[in-house]
């Protein structure tokens, strides 16, 4: 005797089958391809439909009891159905109708899993447990894309180089304080040196700075009376200006002509 669920199944199935004879004969076949309908109702009524089936083979494929041959099989529909209700999303879409891929629920596709580095194929259900297929969920997914030069390079500025670690202000007084330090203890090393030579015979060092003869300021500052004055800033100056004026006098062969006073 059939259980009350399969006569129930049974007597509606007939009754379809009645209504359908009632309405024009047979049941109206999808097409083929979704770009071959041009209504807009009818696309919509073609993605509910195999929106429906969807959902049924879904609710299907929970069930672990039904072997492994058939839990592929209703894996592969289910993947096929979802190929073809993004076809019509799209014939939808061109049509004038919404955009069911950005509005329209998800819960179908995140009933799905995706293998790593497989895109497009997912596995529903019971479909997630079988042999070969639990294997590959546990292997670690595929290395990212190796960057390249002109990545890095992007992120190559001013602060890669350091030129801005003086903004904040605390570079400086740390660079201060150890500049003090070491000019102290350079200054304690040179006092160490200096007592520890005082006793031995140490040659005097080679003036590296010989005086020109032919320097004029030394006859100026030894017919000078009284003692030598610390020049001033603009004394320099001038000295340095006359000195360079000589210079440019002996390169182009004008030594007759004298300095100009300054």
């Amino acid at each position: 005797m059939a259980r009350n669920a399969e006569k129930a199944m049974t007597t509606l199935a007939r009754w379809r089958a009645a209504q359908v004879q009632e309405a024009g004969g047979q049941r109206e076949r999808r097409p083929y391809l979704a770009s071959e309908c041009n209504d807009l109702p009818q696309a919509e009524k073609w993605r509910l439909q195999i929106v429906r089936e969807i959902a049924k083979k879904v609710a299907q494929i929970q069930n672990a009891g039904l072997g492994e041959f058939r839990i592929r099989d209703l894996n592969d529909e289910i993947n096929k159905l979802m190929r073809e209700k993004r076809h019509w999303e799209v014939q939808i879409k061109a049509l004038g109708g919404p955009d069911h891929a950005r509005v329209g629920p998800k819960m179908l596709d995140q009933d799905g899993k995706e293998v790593p580095g497989n895109r497009g194929y997912k596995y529903f259900g019971a479909a997630k447990d079988l042999p070969g297929v639990r294997e590959l969920f546990e292997q670690e997914p595929p290395p990212p894309p190796r960057r390249t030069r002109a990545d890095l390079m992007r992120d190559v500025d001013a602060d890669y180089y350091g030129y801005r670690d003086d903004d904040d202000g605390l570079l400086v007084p740390i660079e201060a304080e150890a500049e003090k330090e070491a000019i102290a203890r350079a200054v304690e090393k040179w006092k160490k040196n200096k007592e520890q030579n005082k006793d031995q015979d140490i040659p005097e060092e080679e003036d590296i700075y010989p005086e020109d003869p032919e320097d004029k300021r030394l006859e100026e500052e030894e017919e000078g009376a009284g003692p030598a004055a610390v020049p001033s800033q603009r004394e320099v100056e001038a000295a340095l200006l006359r000195r360079r004026k000589r210079e440019l006098l002996e390169r182009y062969g004008c030594l007759d002509v004298k300095d100009e006073p300054s």
